[in-house]
């Protein structure tokens, strides 16, 4: 069996390190690269061509980092490239948008290595793996959606849904709206984790009900 190129990605070095030790020596993976956050993060990815990502986002429940935004954006370019992502959290306060993202695996960060490798390994093989200790609060929160919004929508991602409503794909969306493509993504997946849709079309369906837009 040919071993999952992993790359490991978090803002802190220690935390970095810590994932570096704990796939060592681990079968069945081999760490190619670890780096912080990257804006570039696309072009870093031609560089050490991982089959997947193990991403610490290293949130912090009582003071959110003011990038989150910006790391979530990212999650949705990976997912868009086509690179399974792991991402290790401290607790379920941000799984939702992590997963909504794009994150194909979500870990609590005090995961153990037996099963963060078997997490990379279920991924890169197109399944969704979520720690039984945030698949409860998330599909509580998807089963909770028909009534009301699990959270409000910004003023960018209501025009976006406003677009979807439209039946605009997301390269006119972002023409229309003068952003990238993969911000498009972005929005599209936060419109459908608010709203606990799994398509555009029920997204734009439970909008109406909830008078978020008139078709």
């Amino acid at each position: 069996m040919i071993d999952l190129r992993v790359l490991i990605v978090a803002d802190d070095p220690l935390a970095r390190a810590g994932l570096a030790a704990l796939l060592a020596d681990q079968p069945g993976c081999t760490i190619v690269g670890q780096m912080a956050e990257d804006p570039d993060l696309l072009s870093t990815l031609d560089v050490y061509r991982p089959d997947v990502v193990a991403w610490d986002l290293g949130w912090d429940a009582s003071s959110a980092s003011s990038s989150m935004d910006a790391v979530l954006e990212h999650l949705a370019e990976l997912e868009d490239a086509g690179t399974p992502v792991v991402a290790l959290i401290p607790d379920d306060t941000y799984a939702l948008e992590a997963q909504s993202a794009g994150a194909r695996g979500l870990l609590l960060r005090q995961s153990d290595a037996g099963r963060l490798v078997a997490t990379l390994i279920a991924i890169a093989h197109g399944l969704v793996v979520l720690d039984p200790a945030l698949a409860t609060p998330i599909l509580a929160a998807r089963g909770s959606s028909s009534a009301s919004l699990i959270e409000e929508l910004t003023p960018r991602e209501l025009e976006v849904l406003g677009l979807l409503a439209e039946g605009l794909p997301n390269k006119a969306i972002a023409r229309r709206l003068g952003i990238s493509d993969h911000t498009v993504k972005f929005h599209v997946n936060a419109v459908l984790g608010k709203l606990g849709a799994q398509s555009r079309t029920e997204a734009v369906v439970r909008a109406t009900r909830l008078g978020l837009i008139l078709l």
